[in-house]
C-alpha cells in the first residue's frame, strides 16, 4: 500500500507510521514539521524492519508550497491507497482570553490544512482508497466538552463535517472518507495542553488502532464520525 500520514513526528502519527513500517510492501510518506523528529522516526522504522519504506517529508500542511510536494510524492508513489490527515495543533485557554487569531490557528491547523491536502491529492487516489481524518471527541456532537477547548472542538467539529460531506461528494469515484473522533491518548500535545493528567490509553495503542482502520475501515464505513474513546461521550 502506499500511504501518506501527516503529523507523523510526535504521538499517535508516530506509532502509526512505525506500524505500518512492520509490513514490507507499504510505501509509507510521512510528512511533520520537525526534521529532526522525522529523522528519529525513519532510525526506529529501520531498526524495527530494516526493509521498510518510510520516506520522511518536512513540510507544513498550512504554509508551505504544494506545488513541490505533489510532483515528489506522484513520482515516488504514483498513486495514494490511504490519506491520514493527522496533524493538528491544541490549545487550552479560556474562551475569554482566546484570541481571534488563536481561533484562526486552531481553524488553519486542524481544517484548512487538510482541505488543502485532501484537494491537492485526489487526483493520485483511485477506487478503493481511504481518507482518515483524525478528529477529536472534543468535537463530537453529544459528548462532554471541557473548559479551555472552544476553539479547539470547534476546529474539530469543522472537520467532522468536512468527512460528511466529502464522503458523499467523493462516492461516484469510490473512495471512501472517514474520521476518527478520538479521545484522550497520551501524547506530548496532551500533557502541555493538560499537565499531570494520565490517559488510560497509550499513544502506541491509538496509533495501531489508526493504522488498522485505514487498511480496513473503508469496506465497513463511508461517511462516518466514529468515537474512539474508552468513556460514554
Amino acid at each position: 500500500m502506499n500511504i501518506v500520514l501527516t503529523g507523523a513526528s510526535s504521538g499517535i502519527g508516530f506509532e502509526a507510521a512505525l506500524e505500518f513500517t512492520l509490513h514490507t510492501d507499504n510505501k509509507v510518506v510521512c510528512i511533520a514539521r520537525s526534521a529532526d523528529k522525522l529523522r528519529k522516526l525513519l532510525e526506529i522504522a529501520r531498526g524495527i524492519n530494516p526493509e521498510c519504506t518510510l520516506l520522511p517529508v518536512e513540510f507544513d500542511i498550512v504554509n508551505d508550497d504544494y506545488a513541490a510536494l505533489v510532483p515528489f510524492l506522484a513520482q515516488r508513489l504514483g498513486h495514494i491507497d490511504i490519506l491520514i490527515n493527522n496533524a493538528g495543533t491544541l490549545i487550552n485557554k479560556p474562551f475569554l482570553e482566546t484570541t481571534a487569531d488563536e481561533l484562526n490557528e486552531m481553524l488553519q491547523s486542524n481544517v484548512v490544512g487538510h482541505f488543502n491536502m485532501i484537494q491537492q491529492l485526489l487526483p493520485m487516489m483511485k477506487s478503493g482508497s481511504h481518507i482518515v481524518n483524525i478528529g477529536s471527541m472534543g468535537g463530537f456532537q453529544g459528548s462532554v466538552k471541557f473548559p479551555g477547548l472552544s476553539a479547539y472542538s470547534a476546529s474539530k467539529s469543522a472537520l467532522h463535517t468536512l468527512t460528511e460531506c466529502l464522503a458523499f461528494e467523493l462516492a461516484p469515484s469510490g473512495i471512501k472518507v472517514n474520521c476518527l473522533a478520538l479521545g484522550s491518548a497520551q501524547t506530548e500535545m496532551l500533557e502541555s495542553a493538560f499537565p499531570g493528567y494520565e490517559s488510560p490509553v497509550m499513544a502506541f495503542e491509538m496509533g495501531k488502532y489508526v493504522a488498522d482502520f485505514a487498511r480496513t475501515g473503508h469496506k465497513y464505513f463511508n461517511g462516518k464520525i466514529i468515537p474512539v474513546a474508552v468513556t460514554t461521550p
